[in-house]
């Protein structure tokens, strides 16, 4: 599967940005806030810093079996999915659009929170963390598929199950060094051209972040996949992280 390339919203929007709280009832500062501008604005050039926050599951070797399953998965969720192709049906279903003021979007994730903690403890292919959407030609929303979520601490062999990991690898948000939750105006802050908090940050350290007067997390979130099931007949453009 081809990795994504990226580019992130600013983070001045993205810590404002209530957006679902991943798994388990994380820990990490605003990781309530950031699940989804971590997320949502996956698409467009992605920098060597960003790289290093991202996590991939392990790759496997493929087989005619997993493409077969893959294919069943696609269909499944096509099926699941179908009943919101019109952005009022996800709404009235409890999701809300991240970053509604941000018109441009590549990608809309519209989110259900409650959706986002059960992910934690089951799978349910009509119940996805987020529903994605694209600005089609006339500039109505088109649907696109979901993204599905999984706690971060789920083994390779319960993400397979889900989805074969030859076919779509699950991917994670590490190493990420943000500004104290007393200290938000630190967010834009910049070093050598860089930015020194957030997924574009060269700091992937404990020992950089402390001497940036940060705070550290190795895994903010959980396992995330894209399943971009409306998006034509090749798995690996439907299971691709790139939009």
């Amino acid at each position: 599967m081809r990795v994504a390339s990226m580019t992130f919203l600013p983070l001045s929007v993205a810590i404002n940005m209530p957006l679902a709280a991943q798994h388990e009832h994380s820990r990490a500062a605003d990781s309530s806030h950031m699940i989804g501008a971590a997320d949502a604005a996956m698409s467009g050039p992605m920098s060597p810093a960003a790289m290093k926050h991202l996590e991939l599951s392990p790759p496997r070797a493929a087989t005619h079996a997993d493409t077969v399953r893959a294919w069943e998965v696609v269909r499944q969720l096509r099926a699941a999915l179908a009943k919101y192709a019109d952005t009022a049906a996800a709404i009235a279903d409890g999701y809300k659009m991240f970053a509604p003021q941000l018109k441009e979007q590549r990608v809309y994730h519209f989110t259900n929170n409650k959706n986002a903690l059960l992910e934690a403890f089951r799978y349910d292919p009509e119940k996805p963390t987020s529903i994605l959407y694209v600005r089609g030609p006339d500039g109505s929303l088109k649907l696109m598929g979901a993204m599905y979520t999984a706690p971060r601490r789920m083994r390779a062999g319960r993400l397979d199950g889900r989805v074969p990991l030859s076919i779509a690898r699950w991917h994670k948000h590490v190493n990420w060094c943000l500004p104290p939750r007393s200290e938000k105006d630190r967010w834009l802050e910049r070093r050598d051209g860089m930015p020194v908090f957030g997924p574009e940050s060269p700091i992937v350290t404990r020992a950089e972040c402390d001497d940036a007067g940060g705070n550290f997390y190795p895994n903010l979130f959980g396992w995330m996949i894209h399943a971009n099931v409306f998006a034509g007949d090749d798995l690996g453009a439907i299971f691709s992280h790139e939009h």
